[in-house]
């Protein structure tokens, strides 16, 4: 037990200093372009899936739950919110980057999660206003207003700063349970549980993904690094790790069937695409 304790600190000592630099650049991006995305979604229209899909994988603070205000306030569509639920990650880049992954894994990664998110978004809205017929509620912009801030306003530094010290817990913790667990049963067994029944690592995946903590993208991202789970169940679990977005969504938007629906709509989609990912033998 000692030495698990003792290679875990030390594994996650090493990465700081990356996560701590990527932290950095992400809120320099955030501080300067945030606003601008915002506004992006907003007045994008038709396109708003696609635009929610491609801005959506940019690494910005809160983006999901900024997502969910502004469905809330019927200034965005269903589409354009599912497209960015399924395309925003929470802690997946930093965690890959520290870790060293290529850089082309990297992206092939991001450009999954960007051609599914839109896809995907593009096929809600299709749905919802095509064949259903259903039309939203006029815009109720003082909703917007209540947004959820996760609190970036602390200049870069300071919030780079935090930002690295939770997450160093976060890996800390889960590292030393999955080395715990993975010393008692071995990793071929933990593996077994997701990849021994078709469609249970996906449906398993996609469940701690929909945890709103930045400790399920955290679980997951280290089980594909680790090796044990595969390539089908870690895209589903990450389409579907909207964050704190949809513990927003339900606090300001007051028609609950259809905050359901959405969930529902968002963890059928991530399984659906990590099965068809598994299925055609897709690997990063």
């Amino acid at each position: 037990m000692a030495d698990i304790l003792t290679d875990t600190l030390l594994d996650g000592a090493k990465l700081l200093p990356f996560l701590f630099l990527t932290y950095l650049l992400m809120e320099t991006l955030e501080h300067h372009t945030g606003s601008r995305l915002q506004k992006q979604i907003r007045t994008a229209g038709a396109w708003g899936p696609v635009w929610g899909g491609l801005l959506g994988v940019i690494p910005q603070c809160g983006f999901s739950a900024a997502a969910s205000s502004l469905f809330a306030g019927r200034v965005i569509t269903v589409g354009t919110l599912l497209a960015i639920y399924l395309s925003t990650s929470d802690e997946m880049l930093p965690i890959l980057i520290s870790e060293a992954v290529p850089a082309a894994t990297i992206v092939k990664i991001l450009g999954v999660k960007v051609v599914i998110a839109v896809l995907s978004g593009l096929l809600v809205e299709f749905v919802y206003t095509g064949l259903m017929k259903r039309k939203e509620k006029d815009m109720d912009i003082h909703v917007v207003c209540e947004e959820e801030h996760c609190h970036c306003e602390d200049g870069i530094f300071l919030s780079a700063l935090k930002h690295t010290v939770r997450i160093f817990f976060y890996i800390f913790l889960i590292s030393l349970a999955l080395n715990i667990i993975i010393g008692i049963i071995g990793e071929d067994a933990l593996g077994s549980v997701f990849s021994g029944v078709p469609l249970v690592g996906e449906l398993i995946a996609a469940l701690v993904g929909l945890i709103p903590n930045c400790a399920s993208s955290v679980v997951i991202t280290q089980l594909y690094l680790d090796g044990i789970i595969s390539a089908g169940a870690m895209m589903a679990g990450l389409l579907v790790n909207a964050g704190v977005g949809v513990l927003v969504l339900f606090r300001l938007n007051r028609d609950y069937r259809q905050n359901a629906a959405i969930v529902g709509t968002l963890y059928a989609l991530g399984v659906f695409w990590g099965v068809v990912i598994e299925l055609c033998g897709f690997t990063f």
